[in-house]
């Protein structure tokens, strides 16, 4: 990797996240905690809703590819971290809809090597770049009822245009996972490679764009964003909003103490306990 200059754009950014500058304008972001599938801490959900906007003004790229070290690419929120508070969740959500709406508007064409597992946040990442690559086996699951929470990253706003609803909702509801190879069969990433080959395809497609008319590349992308995804940003609060409200559920409590536990999650909900909040007497019990 090379070494980026101490008044580079993107040198305050940890470890965690590693950047390279590659020829003709192509950047490479590496979501750098291999040992965890590069699942995020909060700081590091702040940094990677943050870098977007250093990516459309640094005047030295013109395409970003993003991956993640080893053998995933993310896993969305580290479960092992502490539990969010309310406020935590709430600032989440701002993150999010700043990364969100940086992504839209950004004209620099952003594309995402998935190489290995790509779950709830980092499913979202995937997706939202303008052109993915996945690996023909990496796993692809949203997840985010499984742990008592709204689809609330990404799912309203980009998987009903790229596989229609009822695709859409069988995903989301279910929590289903599928593979890079189905995915592609359905429409949901743009193509597939064999594993080792992902971020090469990445980088080459990257290198292609970075030598093409700038000027025409980005207002083509100006345009499919405009009107197409950007309407579709209500939904996208709703249900961010929603999800943030999870976070303060019965039901995200317990999904967390039981992934702890290594144990079936058993949610207050299905009981029609959902007046239940974290912190009552009735949620500590359940939450054992």
């Amino acid at each position: 990797m090379s070494t980026l200059a101490t008044d580079d754009i993107f040198s305050r950014y940890p470890k965690e996240i590693l950047i390279e500058r590659k020829p003709n304008g192509v950047l490479l972001i590496t979501i750098n905690r291999p040992e965890r599938l590069n699942s995020l801490t909060l700081p590091m959900f702040k940094h990677l809703s943050e870098i977007w906007e250093d990516v459309d003004r640094d005047p030295h790229t013109r395409v970003a590819v993003i991956t993640g070290a080893g053998r995933g690419f993310c896993t969305g929120m580290d479960v092992r971290e502490p539990d969010p508070t309310l406020d935590d969740a709430i600032e989440l959500m701002e993150d999010e809809r700043r990364r969100i709406t940086t992504l839209l508007n950004m004209d620099k064409p952003l594309i995402s090597a998935i190489n290995g597992p790509a779950v709830g946040w980092g499913l979202s990442m995937a997706l939202l770049a303008d052109i993915s690559v996945a690996a023909e086996d990496a796993l692809l699951l949203d997840g985010h009822t499984r742990i008592g929470v709204v689809a609330g990253d990404h799912s309203s706003l980009i998987w009903p245009l790229l596989v229609g609803m009822a695709k859409t909702k069988y995903y989301q509801l279910t929590s289903a996972s599928l593979t890079g190879a189905e995915a592609e069969r359905i429409g949901l990433v743009s193509l597939t490679e064999p594993k080792g080959a992902v971020l090469e395809r990445a980088l080459a497609i990257a290198d292609d764009l970075a030598q093409g008319s700038q000027q025409a590349i980005r207002w083509t992308k100006r345009s499919l964003n405009s009107g197409w995804l950007t309407n579709a940003l209500p939904q996208q609060e709703l249900s961010a909003a929603l999800e943030t409200l999870n976070f303060a559920g019965a039901d995200y409590a317990e999904a967390r103490q039981a992934f702890r536990e290594g144990r079936p999650a058993q949610f207050p909900s299905v009981r029609r306990d959902d007046h239940l909040v974290v912190g009552s007497p009735a949620t500590q019990e359940v939450a054992g």
